[in-house]
């Protein structure tokens, strides 16, 4: 299916702006997931094969998931299981609406797999995403498998109001996700890295895990749900050593490695260097290496204790392995989506049983961490 959609579908879908394209692709796939025989179609061709993963109290079918970013509004929240994937992370969402930067916001840099955008949290807010998610429950289109929800900082809230802007959004979203993740390394948001800062974060997390802990026993017995910490590849390991000092005080229960980076590969390609040229976020292909020696660092600072989520450059079984070996327990895709197409999943899944087999390993969870040395 890959070699189908990159040599005939793939350069149809390229002559077509990034955004616009992105846009029609996920109303088409939002059609799709309020239909039950076209979930089931999609599902016979993409699906993949279980390779279970049990981590944060949830079962995940496989280990590969969809990244934040693509489904921002939650618009198809059930095809993402039926595309194979063993989990789906929704948003990234704001308590406050907001439009996002101005277009064009999204480019491709096809030579080098790699995608560079400044979308800038362009979502209809915390409140509009959990009515959304309440009416996929009701439709009884929920899928299998957990879902996350990545929740960012309006653009319009001050940094010194950060946390309960963070803390509102939690609090309406609480029942419609099995686990969270705090994004505050977007390159795209001004000044949202600076939240990445040991004290700014500390008192973030302080306000979340309270209403988590207050959400929880309203619910009656519910146990809070998992809160992770999204970092960015630009950090430097003393940084990332200092938000590693927040997992036990905060109950962070893992961390997602990495976000977009601001920094570009040399390249000497003049079409390259335009899009270079662009401010923004850069994923694919280019972020393998970095985001692979974040989730290594991360993994031998804490001896594995501190379940980590590896995104950033995932085109293949081989490079989900690489992250995977190096310490991610669960790993995201993107951009790989993109440039291979809806069966890439499957193509993952399958080229990790067979890594599993090659390694005598019998079970996924010995493999994590296996090269983090």
């Amino acid at each position: 299916m890959s070699w189908f959609y990159r040599s005939l579908i793939r350069p149809a879908l390229f002559t077509q702006d990034s955004e616009a394209i992105h846009n029609r692709t996920l109303a088409a796939l939002g059609w799709a997931a309020r239909q039950p025989w076209a979930c089931r179609a999609l599902g016979c061709a993409c699906s993949a094969p279980e390779l279970p993963v049990e981590l944060f109290g949830l079962r995940f079918p496989n280990p590969v998931g969809l990244a934040a970013g693509m489904d921002k509004q939650a618009a198809a929240v059930p095809v993402w299981r039926s595309l194979g994937f063993g989990f789906s992370e929704l948003g990234g969402v704001t308590w406050h609406a907001q439009p996002g930067n101005p277009p064009p916001r999204m480019f491709r840099a096809i030579a080098d797999e790699a995608l560079v955008n400044r979308m800038g949290f362009n979502n209809g807010g915390a409140r509009a995403l959990a009515e959304r998610l309440a009416t996929w429950r009701e439709q009884g289109r929920w899928p299998d498998h957990p879902v996350g929800i990545n929740l960012g900082k309006s653009k319009v809230t001050p940094l010194n109001e950060a946390a309960d802007d963070y803390a509102n959004s939690l609090r309406v979203l609480w029942p419609h996700a099995d686990f969270f993740v705090v994004n505050v390394s977007s390159p795209n948001t001004p000044n949202l890295r600076q939240l990445q800062d040991k004290a700014a974060l500390d008192e973030i997390l302080a306000a979340l895990q309270q209403v988590n802990a207050k959400q929880a026993k309203a619910a009656r017995g519910q146990k809070p749900k998992s809160i992770l910490v999204k970092v960015a590849p630009d950090l430097t390991f003393d940084a990332l050593d200092e938000i590693l000092e927040l997992v036990g005080p905060r109950q962070l229960a893992g961390i997602v490695a990495t976000n977009t980076t601001i920094a570009r590969p040399d390249t000497t390609d003049a079409r390259l260097k335009q899009i270079y040229a662009e401010t923004g976020g850069l994923s694919g292909r280019p972020l393998r290496v970095r985001s692979t020696e974040v989730i290594r660092h991360l993994f031998r600072q804490t001896r594995g204790t501190v379940p980590i989520i590896g995104v950033g450059g995932i085109s293949s079984a081989a490079d989900a392995w690489e992250k995977i070996t190096a310490g991610a327990s669960l790993v995201q895709v993107y951009s790989g989506l993109v440039y291979e197409g809806p069966g890439l999943v499957r193509e993952i899944v399958q080229g990790l049983r067979w890594r599993l087999e090659v390694e005598g390993l019998n079970e996924f969870k010995p493999a994590v961490g296996q090269r983090a040395a």
